[in-house]
């Protein structure tokens, strides 16, 4: 099942995404809820419900019509998550950005599975980013798959994990990488290199709609693990290319590290970790090994960014300068 949360009369509006077009979960069946929240929150009551009503569409059973999903408004399919959680668990991605910049990797990588936090107020779907001047100086994307908690749980064991996922959804966590590089060097962050804008979209899509693509996990690793083509495109050229399935670290395994003492509830969202070529900060470092005279590419106002992955649609974002130019670098007090 694909979930859509899109505008429609100006308030949030919850739909169920079949053959290009948009059922509204509340108008499927009066018990459904209209909204992404409310939905996570009673997952187990309301998904079987859904379900049915899906399966309903399908047969050309429901009277009702929809609308055209193209035509629509879309938020990110989880508009006000309880909390954002950014892996690092694609190993190729980690270990080919530490060599160009001749750093070496950390044992610890395939020690435990790591993640930040970001900003869970500053989340939106398809449509503009609007950054600061300060954001346009190296701006970059990044291409990344995220899941939805859909079950309350604390301490949860790797081997349980996967049940907690509600769905999987395209990620984009833009990156000011000039801010991030300055206040890092303090050894805390990323914080205002982040904090700006990351793009979830176009839809959630349960897990059962991503059986077909299920393969094996990491050896020695717990948890599920899907072949899906990951590519971006920057104004329509093709920039990077992975799979998901090259995930060293599985989600089972990052929940269980996060939820180690501490509760996750329905609406926490925790992304994978950029896929190896995923971003220009990698990009930019193995050209400039090859060619050192080579220029480096980052993202400018106007820009079109595109991710794609397999069974999980198309994320496209365009990037917009806010035309307060304030500037927070080299702050005198």
């Amino acid at each position: 099942m694909k979930l859509v949360s899109y505008v429609k009369e100006d308030n949030e509006q919850l739909a169920i995404l079949e053959n290009g077009r948009l059922y509204d979960t509340d108008e499927l069946h009066p018990s459904l809820p209209s909204n992404m929240k409310m939905f996570l929150d009673y997952w187990d009551d309301v998904l079987p419900r859904a379900q049915s009503a899906l399966k309903r569409i399908q047969e050309g059973s429901v009277e009702y019509k929809g609308v055209p999903f193209e035509d629509q408004e879309l938020m990110a399919p989880v508009p006000f998550p309880r909390s954002v959680r950014d892996g690092y668990a694609f190993r190729q991605h980690v270990a080919t950005a530490r060599r160009n910049r001749h750093a070496e990797m950390p044992p610890e990588f395939d020690q435990f599975p790591v993640f930040y936090f970001t900003n869970h107020t500053s989340v939106t779907g398809a449509g503009e980013i609007t950054c600061m001047p300060d954001h346009l100086i190296k701006l970059d994307f990044e291409l990344e798959c995220a899941i939805v908690i859909c079950r309350s749980g604390r301490n949860i064991r790797a081997k349980d994990a996967d049940k907690y996922i509600g769905g999987y959804m395209i990620m984009n966590d833009f990156s000011a990488r000039f801010l991030q590089a300055q206040e890092m060097k303090l050894h805390l962050g990323p914080a205002k290199g982040k904090d700006f804008a990351t793009a979830f979209g176009p839809y959630l899509v349960t897990r059962d709609e991503l059986e077909k693509y299920k393969t094996k996990s990491p050896a020695g690793h717990n948890g599920n693990a899907y072949s899906l083509s990951m590519k971006a495109f920057v104004n329509g050229i093709q920039v990077s290319e992975g799979n998901f399935k090259d995930m060293n670290w599985t989600f089972a395994e990052i929940i269980e590290r996060a939820s180690y003492g501490v509760q996750l509830s329905p609406g926490d969202v925790i992304g994978s970790g950029t896929v190896g070529t995923g971003c220009f900060l990698e990009i930019n470092g193995t050209n400039k090994l090859n060619d050192p005279t080579i220029a480096e590419q980052w993202l400018e106002s106007g820009d079109i960014v595109t991710l794609q992955i397999d069974g999980l649609g198309k994320l496209e974002n365009e990037i917009v300068e806010d035309p307060d130019h304030f500037s927070i670098l080299n702050q005198q007090h």
